[in-house]
This record gives C-alpha cells, structure tokens and sequence, in this order.
C-alpha cells in the first residue's frame, strides 16, 4: 500500500513540474514574440505578469509614440495576434517610458545596430566613441561595447571600447551589470554587438569610506561650544522668567485699578 502512495504522489509531482515548465515556455514565447514585433522603438525590457482580469505585458521603451502607434493601432494589432495564436483570454499591454536612455544596454545596442546599418561600417569607431561619451556624460560608472565581425575589412574582427570602471566576475556583475546582446545586418555580412553598462546608484561591496580620527585641539573647541550654547540656553530661561513676571504684575495693576 504505501508503494502505490509514494508512486502517486511522484506521478502528481512530475505532473507538477510539467504545468510549472510548459507555462514558462509559453511565457518566453510570448515575450519573444512582442519582441519580434516591436523593433526600432527603442526597446528597453518586457515583463509579463499574471492578474485576476488576465495577462498583463508591461513594455519599457524610450520611444512610446512608436509602440502605440496611430489611435493605438499598433497595440490592437498585438492584442487580436496574442488572443488568436497563443489563446490568451483578455491581453493588456502596458507601456512605460524609459527614464534615462543612455544608461540602457539594450537601447544603447540597438542605437549601435541602427547607425551601423545606415551608415556602414567606415563610422563604427565614431559611433562607439559616441554613444561611449554619451553614457559617460550622463552618469555611468562604466561602460564597454564589443564590436565584432567583418570590421572594417573582409578578415573577422573584435573591437572593444571602453571608458570608467567595471566589475567583471562575481555577484556584482551578475546583479549590477546592464548586458545587452544586439546583431546587425549588413551586406557585408552579420555583425554582433555587445554592451555592458554599470549604472551610478551601484552599491559595490569593496566601496570603502576611511573616517579620520578627530585630534584633541579639534574636539576642545566643541566642549566651549556646549558651554556657549548652555550658557545661551540659560539665558533665554531668565528671560521667559522675566517676562512671566512682568505679565504677571501688569495684570495685578489692572485688577488693582479695576477696584
């Protein structure tokens, strides 16, 4: 008997473990999919969550006009292709504005992408240094792209450019390091394009303050303070006594003239 309970409950288990799998994969098909649709609107990240009411994917870009489209054309477009091929009940696409552009390594892949494709690949060391500085100006710790493939001649190779400070091997540059992966057509070939950017606000755990130790001839000065300041305090003591009493005689006068 207790062999047949333990087989049961493995079978229920696995059963499970399969509902928890398929439903991410249906997930990371959906994602990809908005992805796919959604391209040179400056995509930051998409997220997807699960509400009472249905599905609800939140896309992060710096470009919302695009996503949305003319009267919202683009968006209806999305939610009718979401309930028709993946089955989804009541789809809800939420957009958000990326705050800071230039701290983003998927945007600033794909701005890479889009400039290499129109321009060719004679400007690429002008668009690195760029988009480079642009980053750096607005507050990065550290950035490095990664240019790689058929630049600018016919032999493969990888140019890298880079400017302030990055981690690059433990948890802080699983955690706190933007990576973007983007890929560019051209006729001469593919071209892949890697960015890492470190953002300011990172707290990194060999970030160390050293506090002086104050001297004696500094501290003596904030004993004579206390005493100015406790000596100030007594006065203003005597002198709220003061004008107690004051108040208090003026009005014995009164009821004195009063009489």
């Amino acid at each position: 008997m207790w062999r047949k309970r333990v087989v049961k409950k493995k079978r229920k288990l696995k059963m499970i473990e399969r509902k928890f799998v398929n439903q991410k994969i249906k997930e990371f098909e959906i994602l990809e999919f908005v992805r796919d649709n959604l391209k040179n609107v400056g995509l930051s990240h998409i997220k997807m969550q699960r509400t009472p009411l249905g599905e609800k994917i939140i896309v992060y870009s710096s470009r919302p006009g695009l996503v949305v489209g003319r009267k919202g054309q683009n968006i209806r477009q999305l939610t009718k292709t979401l309930k028709d091929e993946f089955k989804l009940e009541n789809p809800q696409i939420e957009i958000n504005e990326v705050e800071n552009v230039n701290l983003n390594a998927n945007i600033l892949a794909e701005r890479i992408v889009d400039s290499l494709e129109k321009f060719g690949t004679t400007k690429f060391k002008g668009i690195g240094h760029k988009i480079m500085s642009d980053a750096m100006e607005s507050g990065a710790r550290g950035i490095e792209i990664v240019i790689s493939g058929k630049v600018p001649s016919s032999r493969a190779k990888s140019w890298r450019f880079y400017s302030g400070y990055i981690k690059k091997c433990g948890d802080p540059a699983l955690v706190n390091v933007d990576v973007a992966y983007a890929v560019a057509k051209l006729k001469t070939g593919v071209i892949g394009v890697k960015v890492l950017v470190m953002p300011p606000d990172v707290k990194l755990p060999d970030d160390i303050s050293v506090v002086e130790e104050k001297t004696e001839e500094e501290k003596e000065p904030k004993k004579e303070e206390k005493k100015e300041e406790a000596k100030t305090n007594n006065k203003e003591k005597e002198k709220s006594k003061e004008a107690k009493k004051d108040t208090k005689k003026t009005k014995q006068n009164k009821k004195e003239n009063k009489e």
